[in-house]
């Protein structure tokens, strides 16, 4: 079994949270990534995040993944800890360095955390926390009917660095193509464009496992309405759409950390978008949001059950 637990069996997660804490003013629930505590005048937002698939760049993936959750809830990272298990010594040095050079890419600082030898393990595993300030805390939950959904970047961005990594040979495509999908990596981190909608969205949410229909879904679920999206509208790169037909992935169905999908009132998307775009951030509005049982519209299809990301076929 592999991938997250169903939202069903996360019920048990939910009613199990400790002691009752009048400062916490977000927990745990389905499709929010972070947690938001009051201190002070401000907002403390924490998450934790695994990483333990990827293999080849598994120390930058974590850093990202762990400091967009906080950025995608309007705040901004501050501080890390990390939990390394490796299967052997020879990773150690490139594992943390990795850690390293991506936390300081993005300004945060690692202060704790653990690192221990799994043996039993075929691949290193990575457990990041990252906490942050807010003014204001973005849910994933709070899109309205008649929001825009907006989405970064583009689709798979992960997912298509990991295809041209850890499947670089599988993958038969020249070695020009992998590069430039290798080259997604740079492209991880979602904090630049959360820095300018945060101040447009009723809603933002990275999609991470199970791509951008499982993001999208979890707004949908979170928020109590239906997420609209056209597929022809989502913008896909290529070495994405090369590697994914080569290996049989939908690219709205894999590892989608590097885009931020936001819902914005219809009034403000015009702003949000030239904002973006002064900013060199790609953006595309790919659909709407709509009143009725919560679930993903996609081209007409309902989906109303997460998805498995289709990358886990490939580790199997």
């Amino acid at each position: 079994m592999i991938g997250k637990v169903d939202p069903e069996r996360l019920e048990t997660v939910f009613s199990n949270t400790g002691a009752p804490d009048d400062d916490v003013v977000v927990g745990p629930a389905y499709g929010e990534d972070a947690a938001a505590i009051r201190v002070g005048e401000q907002l403390l937002v924490a998450n934790t995040d695994p990483v333990s698939l990827a293999a080849e760049r598994i120390g930058e993936i974590g850093i990202h993944v762990a400091c967009n959750d906080v950025a995608a809830s309007g705040g901004e990272p501050r501080w890390l800890t990390a939990a390394v298990f490796l299967p052997n010594d020879d990773l150690l040095e490139p594992v943390v360095s990795q850690l390293d050079t991506a936390a300081r890419e993005a300004g945060v600082a690692i202060v704790g955390g653990h690192t221990e030898y799994a043996p039993d393990r075929d691949r290193p595993l990575v457990c990041l926390s990252c906490l942050g300030l807010a003014d204001e805390y973005v849910p994933t939950g709070g899109a309205d009917p008649g929001d825009v959904l907006v989405l970064t970047k583009g689709a798979g961005i992960e997912g298509t660095a990991i295809l041209a990594t850890d499947f670089r040979e599988e993958s038969g495509l020249p070695r020009e193509i992998t590069d430039r999908g290798a080259a997604l990596f740079s492209e991880l981190s979602v904090l630049p464009e959360a820095r300018v909608l945060r101040e447009y969205a009723t809603a933002m949410h990275d999609p991470t496992e199970g791509g951008l229909v499982d993001g999208a879904l979890e707004l949908a679920v979170a928020s109590g309405v239906v997420a609209r999206i056209e597929r022809d509208r989502v913008p896909v790169r290529g070495p994405t759409r090369e590697l994914c037909a080569a290996m049989g992935v939908d690219p709205l169905k894999m590892f989608g950390s590097g885009a931020l999908l936001a819902a914005i009132p219809q009034g403000e998307v015009d702003g949000a978008l030239t904002e973006l775009d002064e900013r060199g951030i790609e953006a595309a509005a790919i659909g709407e949001v709509g009143a009725g049982e919560p679930a993903l519209d996609l081209d007409g299809e309902r989906i109303a059950e997460p998805v498995r990301d289709d990358l886990y076929g490939l580790w199997e």
